[in-house]
């Protein structure tokens, strides 16, 4: 049955359809569902009138009452202004208008008391508000004493006057009538257990608060449901994979104990043991596995997920790796093929430039069972690659694969499906990997291995470029390996950004390194240009890496040990850990040296000096979050996190967290929400529209 909220916007008074239209483009604003559920994302304080005299530029925007004692015109050249001079008892004001001077003219008069709300400037000795709101003084106005709501709009919307303040006429006029129709969505005894504010006034006082004490107990009972209903949308689905998916039994740990006696190069960390000890419970479990591991750049994920591939292979299957590229299928199948060959185990290698003769070799292999475990990228999910028994996908860098590529792997076993394991070196903030992974468990490898040493990361300004040059100098001197990256290929007009081929070129005519061979790299080259140049600089025939952050994800160098990052202001946080990953991986000490310009802005700052600060992935993750807000990280797009409405995933964790206990208790006690006092769970989510990520939304 369609709810009220589902009515067109366009019905509503004061909009009609040509607005409508206009606001279903610019916003995605269509129904009065979604018009109500366009929160305020600030609130102008009208509690208080201030008076004339006690004002001066520090003040952000302020209310006034008084009358306009008259009007003048002043002209300056080809533009002129409107002025008006406003006073109350205690002194006098400019109001200043350049543009709508007509209007103004027209419909404000002088010795009529108003209201006035603005930003006061100081020019000279006078005080002036430039554009101010005003509205005639009345009754319910002349008090003062409520916060007004600030809507978000666009350029285009704004110049046809559907401003801030039309939204809120607007939502004034939607609440007449909706206010009967907001149904409550969580049963009284979370609402009791959480001292909530019920759905309806949560509602009124998000978009009207009296104050702001109400106005956070309003904000707490909506990011409370949205978030719960997010978690409980993610338990249930785990919940309903459980027991869905049935998952092969292997509970033989001869082969991993025969590698871990005989083979292991190095004793594995504390991390390390705890995640394979996690995996092996699950595969014990008779439930299929679905679990991502986040570890950071060198924690030694890798080996943990071979390891856990031995106990599919010693429990009679077969294994499949996928890697994002060839480069790091490449080195994947390189450094686990000396394991494989002393356990002798039998592997392979698939990648799009696998020659048809291999190709065909491998296809028998894996049907007829003979071939343990296969290397590839996405070439591994073409329809003509079947496993005899496949038992364990192994899936490197998550946020490089979809979800239906994800499910393309399902279907590669007749009887069950297999057990998925996922790898990230992105390190997720806690909140967020809730939000995302909810449906699946995820285990954190975060320790380092025994004698790693930390990247060195110093920040030098662009001034000290010939410093920084001695400094690669004297590395490669000593032996090692120089990258150096660039945000740019060519040069931009807009953006004055060191560009890759401008860097090349003063690189190579530079005295230090004149005779030095020199790779470069970027994302315009054709794969097998790149795998070339990058295969050149890991054999270590070329010295310095001049590249744009396609060498980001992955690749291993162990003999590189310093990493200049050029303009490191205009990368994110994430990236640039990212990069700074790609050192760090010999005995030798690394270096991360990030070159910027002298003009920071404020957030540029906060990501250099955070590198500079620490090497902890998931304290940079915690700090990205923060600076950027959950939409914009890595890979999340696709996941409907950009579907919160009111929640900030930032700052909202101890939220979270709560509406995550919480559905998980009830789901425990209730798990098909059949019990009477759960039915406003049941009717919201039968309300909610089957493709909505967010359960909580009104529909």
């Amino acid at each position: 049955m369609p709810s009220y909220f589902d009515g067109h916007i366009e019905y509503l008074k004061g909009i009609g359809p040509q607005k409508a239209a206009l606001i279903n483009k610019e916003l995605d604003i269509f129904t009065y569902g979604d018009l109500i559920q366009h929160y305020p994302f600030r609130y102008e304080d009208r509690t208080k009138f201030y008076s004339i005299s006690a004002l001066n530029d520090s003040f952000e925007n302020i209310q006034i009452k008084g009358v306009i004692t008259r009007f003048e015109m002043v002209n300056m050249g080809k533009k002129s202004r409107l002025v008006g001079h406003f006073k109350d008892e205690s002194g006098a004001i400019e109001l200043v208008w350049f543009q709508g001077i007509n209007w103004v003219k027209s419909k404000i008069r002088p010795g009529v008391p108003y209201v006035v709300f603005g930003k006061p400037a100081k020019y000279g000795s006078k005080m002036s508000i430039a554009h101010p709101e005003i509205e005639p003084l009345t009754s319910s106005n002349e008090s003062g004493g409520f916060l007004s709501p600030v809507y978000h709009t666009s350029e285009r919307l704004r110049k046809k006057y559907i401003d801030s303040r039309f939204f809120g006429k607007a939502m004034r006029m939607l609440f007449v009538k909706a206010i009967d129709h907001i149904e409550e969505t969580l049963p009284l005894s979370i609402l009791q257990h959480h001292r909530l504010m019920s759905k309806k006034q949560a509602m009124v006082s998000i978009h009207f608060p009296k104050d702001q004490k109400i106005l956070q107990v309003a904000k707490f009972r909506l990011k409370f449901e949205e978030l719960f209903f997010v978690q409980l949308r993610l338990l249930k689905l785990k919940i309903a994979r459980t027991d869905k998916f049935k998952g092969m039994i292997f509970d033989q740990s001869q082969l991993v104990t025969k590698f871990y006696e005989d083979f292991i190069p190095f004793e594995l960390t504390n991390a390390q043991k705890r995640v394979v000890k996690e995996v092996y419970r699950d595969l014990r479990s008779g439930a299929q596995m679905n679990r991502l591991i986040q570890g950071d750049v060198g924690s030694g994920k890798t080996m943990v997920a071979f390891i856990c591939g031995l106990l599919a292979i010693g429990g009679g299957t077969q294994v499949a790796l996928m890697a994002p590229t060839e480069i790091l299928a490449e080195q994947h199948f390189n450094g686990l093929k000396v394991f494989c060959d002393q356990l002798g185990l039998s592997i392979k290698r698939l990648t799009g430039s696998s020659k048809k003769s291999e190709r065909n070799m491998i296809h028998e292999a894996l049907e007829d069972g003979t071939l343990d475990l296969l290397v590839g990228t996405h070439a591994l999910l073409e329809e003509k690659v079947k496993f005899k028994n496949l038992g364990m996908a192994i899936i490197d860098e998550q946020h490089r694969f979809g979800v239906a590529q994800r499910a393309k792997l399902w279907q590669k076993n007749e009887n069950f499906y297999p057990h998925i394991l996922v790898m990230t070196a992105t390190p997720i903030p806690r909140t967020l990997a809730m939000t995302l992974y909810g449906d699946l468990d995820v285990s954190v490898i975060d320790e380092l291995p025994a004698g790693r040493k930390p990247v060195k990361t110093v920040h030098y300004y662009d001034t000290n470029r010939l410093k920084v040059f001695g400094f690669m100098k004297e590395q490669l001197n000593a032996g090692r390996q120089v990258y150096v990256v660039y945000p740019l290929i060519e040069e931009s007009e807009k953006l004055a950004y060191k560009d890759l081929m401008d860097g090349y070129e003063s690189i190579s005519r530079h005295q230090h390194f004149q005779n030095t061979p020199i790779s470069i790299l970027h994302g315009k080259m054709k794969p097998k240009d790149k795998d070339y140049e990058m295969n050149r600089f890991v054999k270590g025939e070329t010295r310095i890496m001049v590249a744009t952050t396609v060498i980001e994800v992955g690749v291993n160098v162990p003999n590189a040990s310093v990493m200049v990052i050029e303009n490191s202001e205009k990368f994110g946080l994430s990236q640039l850990h990212q990069l700074r990953g790609r050192v760090g991986r010999g005995a030798d000490q690394s270096y991360c040296i990030l070159m910027t310009d002298y003009k920071l802005s404020k957030d540029a700052r906060t990501r250099v000096d955070t590198m500079v600060k620490t090497t902890d992935g998931f304290e940079i993750a915690e700090k990205d979050l923060e600076i950027r807000g959950p939409g914009d990280l890595s890979g999340t797009q696709q996941s409907g996190i950009t579907d919160l409405l009111v929640s900030d995933l930032a700052k909202d964790g101890p939220i979270l967290q709560m509406a995550r206990e919480t559905a998980k208790k009830l789901l425990e006690n209730d798990p098909n929400l059949e019990q009477q006092e759960n039915e406003p769970i049941k009717k919201q989510i039968s309300r909610s529209k089957k493709s909505e990520m967010n359960w909580g939304r009104i529909s």
